[in-house]
C-alpha cells in the first residue's frame, strides 16, 4: 500500500501489456453512487481518441502508468452524469471541510494504492490544502523528482482526510454526488454552516440550500446577515424557498419576506402551505421594528384550570422553536392571558398539580412597542420569553431571547 498524488498521475504516460506507450492519463473518474472513495477508471487520452482503463486493469500507477490489458481492448470514454473528475470537479476548487468548519482550495488529491489479486485498487484518502500540493504541482517537469522528494519531506503535509470533505458542485446534471457529498454537512451545527455559507460564492451558496434538509437549510438561514439571506433566497426556486420559509419560525419567515421585494415575496407566499402563509402574512401587517414585528405566534397557551398532565401534552405536540417552550402561558375568561409557568416547574411537579398553583407574575408588552423598547424589558426582568398581548388583554404572540439577541447583533 503506497500514496501517490493526483499530480503525478495527471500526464503520466501509459504503456499497454506490450509495454508500448499507448497514450498519456487525462483524468481519473470517481462514481461515487457506487463507492464514494474508489477510483472507477483513469480516462486515457490516445491516438485512436480516448479511452477508459479500469483499476483492475492497472499494474502500477504514479508518474508512469503500466496496464495489465492491450490498448485494443479499452472500452471508449463516454461522458456521464453522476461521475466525480478529480482534475475538473476538485483541483483549485473550493471545498468545505466539516472537520473544521471552513471552505479551503483544493491544491492536490492524495490517492491510496493498493495491489490486489496482479492489478491495483486506487481510493481517494485526502485532499492536500498546504504547500506542498501547490509546490508539487508548480515544480512538475521543471524539477528532477529526486530534489522535488527532498524539498518536499521539509515541507509539513496539511491535509484533510476525505471523510471530512463536502463538495462545492453547482452544476445539477450531478445532484447524485451532491446528495452523497452533503450529508457531513447537514450534521453541521447551523450556525457552524451559516459561517461556512457567508465565506461562498453567490452561486455555491445557492448550491448549498438546495441540496441539504428543509429544515436545516431553515435554521442556517436564520443565522446569516439580513444581505446573505436575502441574497440566497433570491437565488433560490420559489418552491424550494417556500419549503425552507415553511420550516423557520413565523416571525424569522416574515422579517425575510419583508426585505425582499414585493414581487418575490408575493410569489413565495402563493407557493406555502395555507396555515403556514397565513401566520407569516398576519405578522407582515406589523411594524418590523414593533414587538409584534419581532414576535412569533408559535407558542404554548393552555387553560389555567389545566393540570401538568395537559401541559405536557401540549409539550408533546409543539412544533415550534425549542426557545419557544421555555414558558407555558396560561389563559383564562375570554382567552385573556392569566400566568405563566416556567418548564422548570413542569418537569418536576406531579402530573394532577392545577397549573394556576405553579403560576408566575408574567411580563408582557404591547404590539406596538417598539423593539428598544423590547430589548429593555429583557434586560430588566432577565426574560427568556416576553408575551405580547392585544389591546383586550388576549396572547396575539411571545418575543424569545434570541430574536433579541438577534435583533441587537443586527442593530450594531
Amino acid at each position: 500500500m503506497s500514496l501517490v498524488a493526483l499530480s503525478e498521475l495527471l500526464g503520466a504516460t501509459v504503456r499497454d501489456a506490450s509495454g508500448t506507450v499507448r497514450g498519456r492519463v487525462r483524468e481519473i473518474a470517481v462514481a461515487p453512487q457506487d463507492h464514494p472513495t474508489r477510483i472507477a477508471y483513469l480516462i486515457i487520452r490516445t491516438a485512436a481518441g480516448e479511452r477508459v482503463l479500469p483499476p483492475d486493469a492497472i499494474k502500477s500507477a504514479g508518474p508512469r502508468v503500466r496496464a495489465a490489458s492491450e490498448a485494443s481492448q479499452w472500452e471508449r470514454y463516454i461522458p456521464s452524469d453522476g461521475v466525480l473528475l478529480l482534475k475538473r470537479d476538485l483541483l483549485d476548487q473550493q471545498i468545505i471541510d466539516v472537520h473544521g468548519r471552513k471552505v479551503v482550495r483544493v491544491n492536490d488529491v492524495e490517492l491510496e494504492s493498493t495491489p490486489l489479486n496482479n492489478h491495483l485498487l486506487l481510493n481517494i484518502v485526502a485532499v492536500d490544502v498546504g504547500a506542498r500540493g501547490a509546490i508539487r504541482r508548480l515544480s512538475k517537469g521543471l524539477v528532477p523528482s529526486f530534489t522535488l522528494r527532498a524539498l518536499l519531506e521539509r515541507i509539513p503535509p496539511r491535509v484533510i482526510p476525505w471523510e471530512y470533505v463536502d463538495l462545492l458542485e453547482t452544476d445539477p446534471a450531478r445532484r447524485v454526488k451532491l446528495k452523497i457529498a452533503y450529508e457531513g454537512l447537514a450534521k453541521m451545527h447551523p450556525a457552524d454552516i451559516a459561517d461556512i455559507v457567508e465565506d461562498l460564492a453567490p452561486a455555491e451558496r445557492e448550491a448549498v440550500f438546495e441540496t441539504i434538509d428543509e429544515e436545516v437549510a431553515a435554521e442556517t438561514l436564520e443565522e446569516l446577515d439580513p444581505d446573505v439571506k436575502v441574497s440566497v433566497v433570491e437565488s433560490l426556486d420559489k418552491d424550494r424557498a417556500a419549503d425552507i420559509l415553511e420550516e423557520m419560525d413565523p416571525d424569522a419567515a416574515a422579517d425575510l419576506l419583508a426585505d425582499l421585494t414585493e414581487e418575490r415575496s408575493d410569489a413565495i407566499l402563493e407557493e406555502m402551505e395555507p396555515a403556514e402563509r397565513r401566520e407569516v402574512t398576519q405578522l407582515l401587517e406589523f411594524g418590523e421594528h414593533t414587538a409584534a414585528g419581532r414576535m412569533t405566534t408559535e407558542y404554548i397557551a393552555v387553560p389555567e384550570t389545566s393540570s401538568v398532565d395537559a401541559a405536557i401534552d401540549a409539550l408533546k405536540a409543539f412544533e415550534g422553536s425549542r426557545e419557544a417552550l421555555a414558558t407555558i402561558y396560561l389563559t383564562g375568561e375570554s382567552q385573556r392571558l392569566a400566568g405563566s409557568v416556567p418548564l422548570v416547574k413542569i418537569a418536576i411537579s406531579a402530573s394532577t398539580v392545577q397549573l394556576s398553583e405553579l403560576s408566575e407574575p408574567y411580563v408582557a408588552c404591547a404590539p406596538d412597542t417598539p423593539e428598544s423598547e423590547v430589548a429593555a424589558l429583557f434586560d430588566k426582568y432577565n426574560l427568556i420569553t416576553l408575551a405580547v398581548v392585544d389591546e383586550h388583554g388576549r396572547l396575539s404572540g411571545i418575543i424569545t431571547a434570541d430574536d433579541v439577541i438577534t435583533m441587537l447583533r443586527h442593530s450594531d
